[in-house]
């Protein structure tokens, strides 16, 4: 059941709005003052604010502005004394809505639900992000993941376009995620574009967009990733496997912020932070002119090299618990536990996969063994290449 506080002085305003709301099915308070109301906030949560404009000591406009700082609610401002000002001031303040008394009760209720819904979009979103920024964590205490996560704090604020190299597994996709979510674009899309799983006749179309009937099967136009990630960030994922021709589109863009659909004419700008990611030497690359290298300073404006896990062994058992845990919910299964040598043993395998060859260890182990992991149960399952 929905939550409403109803923030009024006058006595007779709170009852009828009481008995209108409660009639409705929502569950109700009231405080007589911004202060009562604030005491309220700090007590319970609740998921929106009704709250009059004129009332003595605290008036509604300091209370919406204290309520917005501290609380993640939607505000309904609602006043007898309403001007067009005083509507326009408060929604620029950051109100949901403003209503004039006395109420029109359709009106009132349709600007309820709209504020819930939003309140619950809101909730659901916040949820997902959790979600998200749980599935990339970056686990690991040692002194090259400290730095690592001390370099994502510095770059992440800014727009500089940043290249990630590592073997594969090492959580490149993941620091690309946090780089984003640290950034002032987080609320802007994330786009990621895997350059190796794309054909080379289709890469162009997948960056940068088509016209309709620009090839035989573009049987209707279609934005590309650089537009569907306008505002936000575009992660190019294995750019080392781009073919050339794409190579020299992408740096046009990079240099130019614009864009042109493949079998278009128009051009169309964007802005885009561009963060790439690549297990190749690109100077290798470069040197056998398999990669441009205008596009390579283009992009590394700012390199992280991701240290492959046997250079941070210290973190294994710290990513075991993370990972056990992961599958443990998802399993419905209690978690493992694990004797030290087994541990241990794990510790000093030569990981050619890294975290994601770690990652699937332990869902292995958790699928195949009872509650407590013993060294024989890792020789047995843990790798058959070892």
């Amino acid at each position: 059941m929905s939550k409403i506080l109803i923030v009024d002085d006058e006595k007779a305003v709170r009852e009828t709005l009481r008995e209108m709301l409660e009639y409705e099915g929502y569950e109700v308070m009231d405080a007589d003052s911004g202060s009562n109301a604030l005491n309220l906030l700090t007590q319970q949560s609740f998921d929106v604010v009704l709250c009059d404009i004129k009332m003595p000591g605290m008036d509604g406009m300091e209370l919406l502005d204290k309520i917005l700082h501290n609380y993640d609610v939607p505000v309904i401002m609602i006043s007898g004394h309403g001007t067009i000002d005083t509507a326009v001031d408060a929604i620029k303040k950051g109100a949901f809505d403003f209503i004039i008394k006395p109420f029109d009760l359709n009106r009132l209720l349709i600007s309820i639900r709209n504020a819930l819904d939003r309140s619950h979009l809101m909730e659901e979103t916040k949820r997902l992000k959790s979600k998200l920024s749980k599935k990339y964590a970056l686990i690991g205490e040692s002194e090259v993941m400290k730095k690592l996560k001390l370099n994502i704090e510095k770059i992440a604020p800014t727009d500089a376009r940043v290249l990630i190299v590592g073997e594969n597994g090492t959580g490149k996709e993941n620091i690309a995620h946090w780089l984003h979510e640290m950034s002032p674009r987080a609320n802007g899309p994330f786009i990621e574009v895997n350059c190796a799983a794309i054909p080379s006749e289709l890469i162009e179309s997948e960056l940068f967009g088509h016209e309709k009937g620009a090839f035989t099967s573009a049987v209707k136009s279609k934005k590309g990733s650089f537009e569907l990630a306008n505002n936000g960030t575009l992660f190019l994922d294995e750019i080392g496997d781009m073919s050339l021709a794409a190579q020299a589109k992408v740096l046009r863009t990079l240099e130019e912020n614009k864009i042109t659909h493949v079998g278009g004419e128009k051009e169309i700008p964007v802005d885009v932070r561009v963060i790439a990611a690549t297990n190749k030497n690109l100077v290798d690359e470069i040197q056998n002119k398999r990669f441009r290298e205008d596009l390579f300073h283009r992009l590394a404006v700012i390199i992280i090299e991701v240290p492959p896990l046997r250079e941070r062994k210290d973190d294994i058992p710290l990513l075991i618990d993370y990972f056990i845990q992961e599958f443990s919910e998802a399993m419905k299964k209690n978690p493992l536990t694990f004797e030290l040598d087994a541990i241990e043993y794990l510790k000093n395998l030569p990981w050619r996969g890294n975290v994601r060859e770690l990652r699937n260890i332990i869902e292995r182990l958790m699928i195949l063994c009872n509650e407590k992991v013993s060294l024989e149960d890792v020789k047995t399952f843990a790798n058959p290449y070892y």
